[in-house]
């Protein structure tokens, strides 16, 4: 049963590897996953401690917090209004769960739903 359990975790953190690089899979979500069932299933003395738990916890939020982030400031670097920055990260959360195209995509949609709607800005279409 042991050999099952570490097969799982293995399996667990490959695919967590693989979406840290691809973001069609939740990367750091998936290894925070195969940490918490290997210390559950194979206990404190065959396993990795809390502290290395709440180190890969901390690190999750910041990857995810610095996800939004991005597209806020992007928004802002470009010269969005506040609701187009607010479109910004709105798009990014929601663009999650559409994979790799929802990512890139989203925060993009929701800057410039943003600005149309709340924001009243206009394109300059004269060149």
């Amino acid at each position: 049963m042991e050999l099952l359990w570490w097969s799982v975790a293995v399996v667990l953190f490959a695919v967590g590897l693989i979406g840290t690089v691809l973001p069609v899979f939740p990367g750091t979500i998936i290894i925070l996953a195969g940490a918490l069932l290997h210390r559950m299933m194979l206990g404190p003395e065959k396993s990795i401690g809390w502290g290395t738990i709440a180190v890969l916890v901390l690190l999750t939020v910041a990857s995810y917090a610095l996800d939004f982030l991005s597209g806020y400031f992007g928004a802002r670097y470009f010269g969005a209004t506040k609701w187009g920055m607010f479109g910004a990260l709105l798009g990014a959360v929601i663009g999650i769960f559409f994979g790799i195209a929802g990512l890139f995509v989203g925060p993009v949609i929701g800057a410039v739903a943003g600005e149309f709607i709340a924001g009243k800005r206009m394109i300059d279409r004269s060149e």
